[in-house]
C-alpha cells in the first residue's frame, strides 16, 4: 500500500471527530438571529441584486478572515441561511460543497478551510490549520500517490499540533491518541484465513488493514482527486499544463490498478474526453495566433 494511502488514515479519523465537534459548535453560530427570517423564495443561486441576499452576504463577509479572497457562494442554498447554520458555514469552504448537507459528509480540507476562514473559530491557531491543509494538498497531488517516510513523520507532527488545539473536546482528544499510535505503528494487510497476525509484529505496535479497507481508502482518494479535476474543468476555459499532468497521473494510476479501473471506467473515459478537449483548444489557439500575429504582438505590449 502506498504511503499516501496510509497517510489518509489520520485525516479520516480527524475528520470524523471534527464532524461531531462542528455539529455542536455551529448551533450558536453568530448570524442566525441578526437578519429577519424572510428568505422564503427558493432561489437556487445566490442573487447579488436581492436585498436580503446582500444583507446576508455582508454579514458572512464580516466574519471572513480573507474577505477579499474567493468566496464560493455557489456552495450555499441562500433560502436556508436563516434556519441552517451549515449553509452559512459552506460559504467559507472550497467550491463543490453545494450538495453536502452536513459536516459528516465533508472531506477534511473543507472543514479545515472553515476553521481557517471563519472568525467563529478564531481561537484555533491558523498556522497549524494551514500546515495541515498544505500537507493534505501535497498528499492529493503526490506523484503516483507516494510520499516519503520523512514526509509522513512531519505530517504526523502537524496533525498532532492541530489536534492539541482541541484538547478540551473529548472526542477529538481521543482521536489524537489513536492517531499518535497509528503513525508510530507498523502496518500490515490482514487476509482472513492466513493466520491471526503477520510474523515479526508486536501486538502493541501493529495496525491491521483488511484488503477491503485499503480498497475503500483508494476509492475515496481517487474520488477526491477526480472531483477537484472536474471542478477545475468547469471553472477554467483551459486547464494548465500542471492540471493536464494531474489528469495523466490519475489515468495512469487507474490503468495500473485493474480493480480500480473497473470501478472508475466512466471517469476514465471522462478524463480522456477532457484531455482531448484541452488538446483541441490548444491547437485551435495556436492556429489563431498564427493567423493573427499582430494581435499577439499588441497583447505583449
Amino acid at each position: 500500500m502506498p504511503n499516501s494511502l496510509f497517510a489518509t488514515l489520520p485525516i479520516r479519523m480527524t475528520n470524523n471527530k471534527h464532524s461531531s465537534f462542528l455539529i455542536l459548535e455551529l448551533r450558536p453560530m453568530w448570524i442566525t438571529s441578526m437578519i429577519p427570517h424572510q428568505m422564503t423564495t427558493k432561489t437556487i443561486k445566490f442573487q447579488p441584486a436581492c436585498s436580503l441576499c446582500a444583507q446576508w452576504k455582508q454579514e458572512i463577509l464580516n466574519h471572513h478572515t480573507n474577505r477579499h479572497g474567493d468566496v464560493h457562494w455557489g456552495n450555499c442554498k441562500p433560502w436556508l441561511w436563516p434556519s441552517n447554520s451549515w449553509e452559512l458555514a459552506k460559504a467559507y469552504m472550497p467550491r463543490g460543497q453545494t450538495n453536502i448537507s452536513g459536516p459528516e459528509e465533508c472531506d477534511a480540507v473543507a472543514l479545515l478551510n472553515l476553521f481557517n476562514f471563519c472568525d467563529h473559530f478564531s481561537s484555533i491557531n491558523k498556522k497549524k490549520i494551514k500546515e495541515v491543509i498544505t500537507c493534505r494538498n501535497e498528499l492529493m497531488h503526490s506523484s503516483e500517490m507516494k510520499v516519503s517516510s520523512l514526509w509522513l513523520k512531519e505530517f504526523g507532527k502537524k496533525i498532532q499540533n492541530l489536534l492539541n488545539e482541541f484538547e478540551n473536546v473529548p472526542e477529538v482528544a481521543a482521536a489524537g491518541t489513536k492517531i499518535e499510535k497509528l503513525l508510530s505503528s507498523d502496518w500490515a494487510v490482514y487476509v482472513p484465513g492466513e493466520g491471526d497476525q503477520p510474523d515479526g509484529l508486536e501486538e502493541e505496535t501493529e495496525v491491521y488493514l483488511t484488503e477491503s479497507q485499503i480498497h475503500e481508502i483508494e476509492m475515496e482518494l481517487i474520488r477526491q482527486r477526480l472531483e477537484e479535476i472536474y471542478l477545475l474543468a468547469e471553472e477554467q476555459e483551459m486547464l494548465s499544463e500542471e492540471n493536464l499532468h494531474r489528469i495523466q497521473m490519475v489515468k495512469d494510476f487507474l490503468k495500473d490498478n485493474s480493480d480500480l479501473n473497473t470501478s472508475f471506467e466512466a471517469d476514465l473515459q471522462r478524463l480522456e474526453g477532457l484531455e482531448k478537449e484541452m488538446q483541441s483548444q490548444k491547437i485551435s489557439l495556436g492556429e489563431t495566433k498564427k493567423e493573427n500575429p499582430e494581435e499577439e504582438t499588441n497583447e505583449e505590449k
